[in-house]
């Protein structure tokens, strides 16, 4: 059982029968009150947001979280194909509700971290970083800095980045999933 003031961001706990994971916390001491603890917590399985306030009387059953690395096969029509990474004839699919914003980011053979709850897929997790080959860059016109020195380019997956005028067609480049946002350049096309 976890106690109110074991809320720190990450722990994962059951609330009314649903998963959450705490994102935000700050312990409260109002003069001649009990403490209380202020969170923000996120439903693992719709996604949504709470704040809530817990009493020190209140206790939590920690969530059983299973983490487990599978294979990202191929996508077709919004249906995307997964296989356990040391298995590839144990596969499964998940839909794009299911993955959210990774749909963006999936490559295929890619490594990613599934997290399930009785038996159910919640998410996945990509790593953090990845590389990409530019599909579609359009050409960095010259004395063009004055207004923007970004322009929006389409990596190998079909999402869309803004990345620095000087990325170019066929070059590979480093994104953050988390944020969709360009790191740096990790090769030049010749």
């Amino acid at each position: 059982m976890i106690n109110y003031n074991q809320l720190k961001p990450g722990v994962i706990f059951i609330l009314d029968g649903e998963p959450y994971e705490v994102t935000e916390f700050n312990f409260m001491r109002m003069q001649q009150r009990k403490p209380v603890a202020q969170t923000k917590i996120k439903n693992l399985i719709t996604g949504k947001i709470l704040s809530r306030t817990f009493q020190h009387s209140d206790v939590f059953e920690e969530a059983d979280i299973e983490k487990k690395n599978v294979k990202y096969l191929y996508g077709h029509r919004g249906e995307y194909w997964f296989c356990e990474a040391n298995n590839s004839a144990n596969r499964f699919k998940l839909s794009q509700e299911q993955i959210g914003n990774a749909v963006n980011f999936l490559k295929p053979n890619t490594i990613v971290e599934t997290l399930n709850f009785n038996g159910n897929i919640l998410n996945i997790t990509l790593p953090i970083k990845m590389d990409f080959k530019v599909i579609e860059a359009p050409p960095a016109t010259r004395g063009n800095t004055a207004q923007s020195s970004t322009k929006v380019i389409t990596i190998e997956t079909g999402a869309q980045i803004t990345v620095p005028l000087f990325i170019n067609e066929g070059d590979v480049i480093k994104i953050n999933t988390q944020t969709g946002e360009y790191v740096e350049r990790v090769e030049k096309v010749k």
